[in-house]
């Protein structure tokens, strides 16, 4: 089966508009946040909860998506209550309106995502190797909305982030109406039950590793901006070292079906562990430098582009047929989800307790763990 060209552009618009709204968010929350006066732990806490709904509201998305064959339908609905609940930002100041704004919005934002990977990886069928050139418009959109919104915060003021948000999340939902729903028709296989799967050391294992890569890039999420910007870096500069890491990572995603078929895919997640913690101890060290810092963010390309297109290929072999989209929402769940939220917290208080230097170097000690378990178990 080829990818036609109108459903390649229309899958890749609404990746664009999707990490848009990262782009948005990710590296400007946490300043945002600080503007309305929350401290460090507030901050963390609540970029926790922002990550927190990922560890169930895709499993719930999925087993929905799997049971009906219908993904778009699930698609669309998660972003339109996304944006429905992301209008309590327009409204909410205080920690407790933003923590249930956050908590609703997000739970459907993060649903949506492994149903349209899901959609997205049925209709490239045998060409799944071309993944990386529809994914990597979700991280040209990335940097298209960090460097607008950088420009915005330094010409203007960070007040406007949530109407920046609002409208990238319209238009998000907007292009889910592109694309046609269609029934999932499964071949008949061996019939593995789904938590059979996960309970495979190769499967287990690569969960585990995925989620402490995770967990160790909530400091970057959550402090990288305030950090640079206590350092004296001023928001435009901040905005092109957030856009030179996802840049980098664009570069992996367009060479992805070479680097797959030169390398195997266990060697690729070796390397990116390997990176990311050197990654991480530049950040804790050599911040103040700018060099240094332009070549920490290229190894954005490890830590989370080679990384991410590495174990979500083998979780696309490892979750088949009726188990394809509550495979991809598992492994969301455990690491961008727990992961990711558990990241954020300890982030909160270790920065609080030890600033970068402790913040960023719990980040690398939990990547050489998942080093020592990739090399043992990740197949």
């Amino acid at each position: 089966m080829s990818l036609s060209k109108p459903v390649f552009q229309r899958l890749s618009l609404h990746y664009f508009f999707y990490f848009a709204v990262l782009g948005a968010l990710l590296p400007y929350i946490g300043l945002y946040l600080q503007s309305l006066g929350f401290n460090a732990i507030e901050i963390g806490q609540l970029l926790a909860v922002l990550l927190a709904t990922k560890v169930i509201a895709p499993n719930v998305w999925g087993w929905l998506a799997d049971r009906s064959g219908l993904s778009m339908r699930w698609v669309r609905l998660a972003t339109g209550l996304a944006l429905f609940f992301a209008l309590g930002l327009l409204w909410f100041e205080s920690f407790w309106g933003l923590f249930f704004t956050i908590l609703f919005f997000s739970f459907f934002w993060h649903a949506s995502l492994p149903q349209f990977e899901s959609y997205t990886f049925g209709c490239l069928g045998d060409e799944k190797h071309r993944y990386g050139e529809v994914r990597l418009w979700g991280s040209v959109g990335f940097i298209v909305a960090v460097l607008l919104i950088g420009w915005q915060v330094e010409q203007f003021s960070i007040a406007w982030l949530p109407f920046d948000l609002l409208l990238l999340l319209t238009v998000v939902w907007l292009s889910t109406y592109l694309l046609k729903d269609k029934k999932r028709c499964y071949i008949a296989q061996a019939s593995t039950g789904f938590w059979q799967i996960v309970m495979q050391p190769a499967v287990l294992s690569l969960l585990v590793v995925s989620f402490l890569m995770q967990l160790s890039h909530g400091v970057y999420y959550a402090f990288f901006t305030i950090h640079l910007s206590g350092l004296g870096y001023d928001k435009t500069t901040i905005a092109w070292l957030w856009a030179l890491g996802v840049i980098a990572e664009v570069a992996v995603f367009y060479w992805m079906s070479w680097i797959f078929k030169h390398h195997s895919v266990r060697l690729l997640i070796l390397l990116s562990l390997l990176l990311t913690v050197i990654r991480w101890l530049m950040n804790a060290y050599l911040a103040e430098s700018l060099a240094w810092m332009l070549f920490a963010q290229l190894l954005h390309a490890a830590s989370f582009g080679l990384f991410h297109a590495a174990a979500i290929h083998l979780i696309d072999d490892h979750f088949t047929g009726k188990h394809h989209g509550k495979g991809q929402a598992v492994f969301a769940a455990s690491s961008h989800g727990l992961g990711g939220a558990l990241g954020m917290l300890i982030a909160g208080y270790a920065w609080t307790i030890g600033g970068a230097e402790l913040s960023y170097g719990l980040s690398a000690f939990a990547v050489v763990i998942a080093f020592a378990i990739a090399y043992r178990w990740v197949k």
